[in-house]
């Protein structure tokens, strides 16, 4: 969860490798009486110079050693593959009515070879009540008998709309080109949360639809539905139009994509990449303002690049900004290489699809200087699992770089976790975790 309300108390794999050494040093002649109360933590790594450059060490890459594959239930179209085909991995832990529920989405593509556009089927859920599985496809046949199971919304369901509730709206609906790409409407990086006891589904319609940008989704039952539209996403996707995304993009059409939730008591925020935010109203049927949205107060690189896949989660009484960034690769004058969260250019590669960090006091910051928390694991999520363990979500981006060379493609686009560890109270990092 992202409600520090929710969060466990630390548990016995939260401690890792660093329990051990507090026994240690207890049972040392001369040791304090309280030294078993003093917990030990992993230090930071010193930030590598110039601000902006990439850390590439191995320790920071999910390894069979720190992560997992989550085992989702496969549908008809993941038969070939032989597992769910997935990006913008997202994983979260609820405990509703005193029981443990995890719940698994991403984004997902339709039948057949082709990625998730120029089309795709909707937003897809699984549960399970342990990390391990097994994972079930939610189970939506109480609503919608006839439909896929698992199917939490799709622009397929606009024949549900009634006078008083819209379940798709307009600009979310299939449409079809002049003949450039045929069916077009996709949509892309759900998020599952759980909210004064809703739940509610943050999504984005993505480059190939009628208009671009995020929109939140309520449930009017449990988590497998059935959910409708919020009214500020009517007419359109949260905040103003700008010009953006690929040249195929009418101009008005494009919004801020990849929205995310945060919460916290009894307020709520909509978390936008790659700088904004917005409060909710308090009856969560849209943001306030609605326009002239607020920014986060960052430590920007040097040039910034366009970073992805915002989100915010609550740790140790300190708020953790996560972007995803683009590790490009090119050559220094010597021509040894060089990487860094550069914006594109002549001579610059994508190489690995990184999860960048910041840490601040405040939800709006300050924040600190970002730094790398997890190599190839940009566009992803933090959780905490009923174990008090810190989870990161991970897909290996198979668009470019190091996941789509064709010698690894078929290890890409994947429902990855992988355990993070925190550097306490003083070090307030957190990375994914590294070899002792």
């Amino acid at each position: 969860m992202t409600d520090p309300d929710n969060e466990v108390p630390v548990g016995r794999r939260s401690l890792l490798a660093g329990a051990a050494g507090v026994v240690g040093a207890a049972a040392l002649p001369g040791a304090p009486a309280h030294a078993a109360e003093m917990p030990r933590y992993p230090a930071n790594w010193p930030d590598l110079e110039p601000y902006g450059l990439a850390d590439t060490r191995q320790d920071l890459w999910p390894r069979e050693d720190n992560s997992l594959i989550l085992p989702l239930e496969t549908r008809p179209r993941d038969e070939e593959l032989g597992r769910v085909w997935m990006r913008d991995t997202y994983v979260n832990h609820f405990v509703v009515k005193g029981r443990s529920i995890y719940v698994a989405t991403g984004t997902t593509k339709g039948p057949g070879p082709t990625p998730a556009g120029s089309w795709n089927d909707g937003i897809f859920l699984w549960v399970a009540q342990s990390l391990r599985g097994p994972w079930r496809l939610a189970d939506t046949t109480g609503i919608r008998p006839d439909a896929e199971k698992g199917k939490v919304w799709s622009p397929e369901f606009v024949g549900e709309n009634r006078p008083g509730r819209m379940v798709v709206a307009p600009w979310q609906e299939y449409w079809t080109d002049d003949g450039q790409f045929g069916k077009r409407g996709n949509v892309w990086a759900p998020e599952v949360h759980r909210f004064r006891g809703k739940w509610y589904i943050v999504a984005c319609m993505g480059d190939h639809s009628m208009k671009v940008g995020s929109f939140m989704l309520v449930s009017e039952g449990g988590v497998e539905g059935p959910y409708r539209l919020i009214e500020g996403n009517h007419d359109k996707p949260f905040g103003e139009s700008f010009i953006g995304g690929p040249g195929w993009i009418k101009p008005g059409a494009y919004h801020h994509i990849d929205g995310s939730l945060y919460h916290e008591g009894d307020d709520a925020w909509l978390v936008l990449h790659n700088h904004l935010y917005a409060k909710f109203r308090d009856d969560m049927e849209d943001i306030v303002p609605t326009t002239g949205l607020p920014k986060f107060k960052q430590q920007p690189y040097s040039p910034e690049p366009y970073l992805e896949g915002s989100y915010v989660f609550k740790h140790g009484g300190k708020y953790f900004l996560l972007h995803a960034a683009w590790n490009r690769q090119s050559a220094n004058s010597d021509g040894s290489t060089r990487n860094a969260y550069d914006p594109p250019g002549t001579g610059r590669t994508q190489h690995q699809y990184d999860a960048v960090v910041a840490v601040a006091d405040h939800f709006e910051g300050p924040y600190s200087k970002r730094w790398t928390a997890g190599v190839g694991a940009g566009h992803n999520n933090f959780f905490v699992d009923r174990g008090g363990q810190i989870w990161a979500t991970f897909f290996r981006n198979p668009r470019y770089g190091y996941w789509a060379d064709p010698s690894r493609s078929g290890d890409a686009a994947v429902p990855g976790i992988v355990r993070m560890e925190w550097t306490g109270p003083k070090g307030n990092r957190l990375y994914v975790q590294r070899r002792r």
